[in-house]
């Protein structure tokens, strides 16, 4: 290994929280509260079928926040779990948040010395649900949101590479989302997700250059899903 590898930390958990526009800085507040060190509040918009009019048991509310916060592992349970009390998860309509593992952590300067470091990624059980993110060039995740439900999707969150009055580019994952691109978050159960993907890739003609990138993720924990989806 590296010595910039030797310096990155392991542990950690990442906790993205999708809640309606106006809600994610209570939800930051609480998973703050909760252990937390910080958090980073993005500008999305909600999509779905006009017919089922809900995804996951939430009404489709066009504008949403998503709130992605970087947490220890030992404590991702407890904020997860403050969080969805404070943003009233449990309740239809609410949001949804979920949780993803972390193989590495760099540049996160603020945490402690004995923070874990070293061994590599954990395995776990099979998770429930994964989520794939698709990112495109502007104008074409609506699209790749209707190739997503014509797979088996529910719908999905299209995240904007520049909100406004934001002088910066926005990231997610550490990957800066371009003014000119969009990304798609798609969470599905796993047995969907190979159909899902490879409709995105085939339909959305993904292997041609430029035309964009997916890649999917466990996930560990959800909450807010009020519903079983089969």
């Amino acid at each position: 290994m590296s010595d910039l590898l030797e310096q990155c930390l392991f542990g950690y958990k990442l906790l993205v929280t999708i809640v309606p526009k106006g809600a994610a800085t209570k939800a930051r507040v609480a998973s703050l509260h909760a252990g937390a060190e910080g958090g980073t509040i993005l500008l999305g918009r909600g999509t779905g079928m006009h017919e089922f009019k809900k995804i996951f048991g939430h009404s489709l509310d066009a504008e949403r926040e998503l709130v992605v916060t970087l947490v220890p592992a030992e404590s991702a349970a407890s904020v997860l779990e403050s969080l969805a009390a404070a943003a009233g998860l449990h309740k239809p309509g609410r949001g949804i948040a979920f949780v993803i593992d972390v193989p590495w952590v760099a540049g996160v300067v603020h945490c402690k010395p004995e923070s874990k470091k070293g061994g590599g990624p954990v395995q776990h059980e099979e998770p429930r649900f994964v989520l794939i993110i698709t990112i495109v060039s502007k104008g074409f995740a609506d699209m790749i949101v209707d190739i997503s439900k014509a797979a088996g999707a529910e719908g999905g969150t299209i995240v904007y590479g520049r909100g406004a009055g934001i002088h910066e580019k926005a990231k997610f994952f550490g990957i800066p989302i371009e003014p000119e691109k969009e990304m798609v978050l798609t969470l599905v159960p796993r047995e969907k997700g190979e159909r899902v993907l490879e409709a995105i890739l085939e339909k959305g003609e993904l292997c041609k250059p430029g035309r964009g990138i997916a890649f999917v993720l466990d996930i560990e924990k959800t909450a807010g899903i009020n519903h079983p989806v089969c």
